[in-house]
């Protein structure tokens, strides 16, 4: 019974996930300038490429480098989110000139990114002292049974 409510459930995703995609395609094609839709689409397929070349490899290469290790899951959780919000950000940061209105992008992108890459790293290290301090004061189990 688990199984089939499991298939069900799939297969509602998957439906929901293609009409979205169908949406996102019909949206694509209708509300871009003329002209634009090659310059969205190769800007789509370089953050897809950056994502499956850079960011999923090295949260792997974490993964594998601390697999013996117990802080494993915390430098992968600052990994990928520093990468998720540089892709985020990215659209902003690789954006070639200056707007003709000052006041579309007003802020120091880059810098902010730096802040917040920063606050993430801090976060990481923060987390991963705490669990490994509060793993040192908790008391180990003794080997010795009581009979």
């Amino acid at each position: 019974m688990r199984a089939a409510a499991m298939t069900v459930a799939r297969l509602l995703l998957g439906a929901a996930g293609t009409a979205l995609a169908a949406v996102g395609a019909v949206r694509l094609l209708t509300g871009t300038r003329p002209g634009t839709v090659g310059d969205v689409l190769v800007w789509g397929g370089s953050l897809l490429v950056l994502h499956d070349g850079v960011l999923v490899p090295a949260v792997l290469a974490v993964g594998l480098l601390s697999a013996g290790g117990r802080l494993g899951g915390v430098w992968r959780a600052g990994l990928l989110t520093a990468g998720t919000v540089t892709l985020v950000a990215s659209p902003v940061l690789l954006r070639p000139g200056r707007p003709a209105n000052p006041s579309v992008l007003p802020l120091d992108y880059p810098l902010g990114l730096a802040l917040v890459l920063s606050a993430v790293a801090a976060a990481t290290c923060a987390t991963a002292g705490w669990l490994r301090w509060r793993r040192r004061r908790t008391p180990r189990p003794s080997s010795v049974t009581r009979s």
